[in-house]
């Protein structure tokens, strides 16, 4: 059996036999490398850019690296050459992985995926900051970063969307306030959806008890529901469609067991441990421009923002 390669030398140099060709001339295309000073070649620049993106080194460890390897080079000096190599590695990335064309995805719409992440300080016992994220789904590429207090919530209101915008989010985002804000600004969303959170009804406005209307439906099936979501006073009111994925036995009773974990005060009550076992998606989006099997799917690449 062969052993992985460990030498940083023989690593750096497989990796650069998987570049495109034209790689050092993109990089004087996209104005990345434009004079040989500290940084003599494109491939020291390559390095650098791995050191900090693929290793996740700070720039003062990058600088101390470089500056063993090659010349002295400050982190500030390191800073300015990494923002210049942009749209140099969004060039190389896209030719190395080029997007494929989704037939089953409406031209003019782009999707974007929003969350929030809890930021702590070291030694801090709670959360210290906000991070709020909008990112697009397709090229993976931050559209807007907010550093917000630990008091701003997660909501929609918090980004740019306009006509054409489709946005993704997770059940911390489902409510009325923020879905209506965007929905007035002509994007479109998908949501995974909280039913505690809204007053649901139905398409011709009467109660929708979402436990009754499901419980006869089969595992693994997909239910489309036209559905009316209201603010708990009545002031927001968004119209679209909940998609109900039935998950299996087996998972169903994995997602259970979380919800009954995650409730710190006495048991979850029969209807929460009921929708446990299901994977409600809103969206107004109607089935006639993206069907309930495509939204699901695009739901489940909202982890992309996680690894993020």
């Amino acid at each position: 059996m062969q052993l992985p390669l460990t030498d940083p030398e023989t690593l750096f140099e497989e990796l650069l036999q998987d570049l495109p060709p034209e790689t050092a001339q993109m990089a004087r295309e996209f104005k990345a490398f434009v004079r040989a000073k500290k940084v003599k070649t494109s491939e020291q620049l390559l390095r650098m850019v791995f050191l900090y993106c693929g290793l996740d080194k700070s720039l003062r460890e990058v600088a101390g690296i470089f500056t063993a390897l090659y010349e002295t080079i400050t982190d500030q000096s390191v800073a300015e050459r990494l923002r210049a190599c942009s749209p140099w590695v969004q060039a190389m990335r896209r030719r190395m992985l080029p997007l494929a064309q989704g037939d089953t995805l409406p031209a003019g719409r782009r999707f974007v995926v929003i969350d929030a992440s809890s930021i702590q300080a070291p030694g801090a016992t709670g959360t210290d900051h906000r991070l709020h994220i909008a990112l697009d789904l397709l090229s993976l590429q931050f559209l807007e970063v907010l550093v917000s207090d630990v008091h701003t919530g997660e909501t929609r209101k918090h980004f740019t969307l306009a006509p054409g915008d489709v946005a993704l989010a997770d059940r911390g985002y489902a409510q009325c306030q923020g879905m209506h804000a965007a929905v007035a600004k002509g994007a479109d969303l998908i949501v995974r959806l909280n039913p505690f959170s809204v007053v649901l009804r139905d398409a011709v406005g009467a109660p929708l008890e979402l436990c009754v209307t499901l419980k006869r439906q089969h595992m693994e099936t997909l239910r489309t529901l036209a559905v009316t979501l209201w603010a708990a006073g009545g002031q927001h009111e968004v119209r679209g469609w909940v998609h109900a994925y039935r998950l299996h036995a087996e998972q169903a009773n994995r997602a259970r067991h979380t919800c009954r974990q995650g409730h710190t005060k006495g048991t979850p009550s029969a209807a929460s441990l009921f929708l446990a076992g299901w994977v409600l998606v809103f969206t107004t989006l109607a089935p006639a421009v993206l069907t309930a099997q495509t939204i699901m799917a695009l739901y489940r690449c909202r982890w992309q923002v996680e690894m993020l």
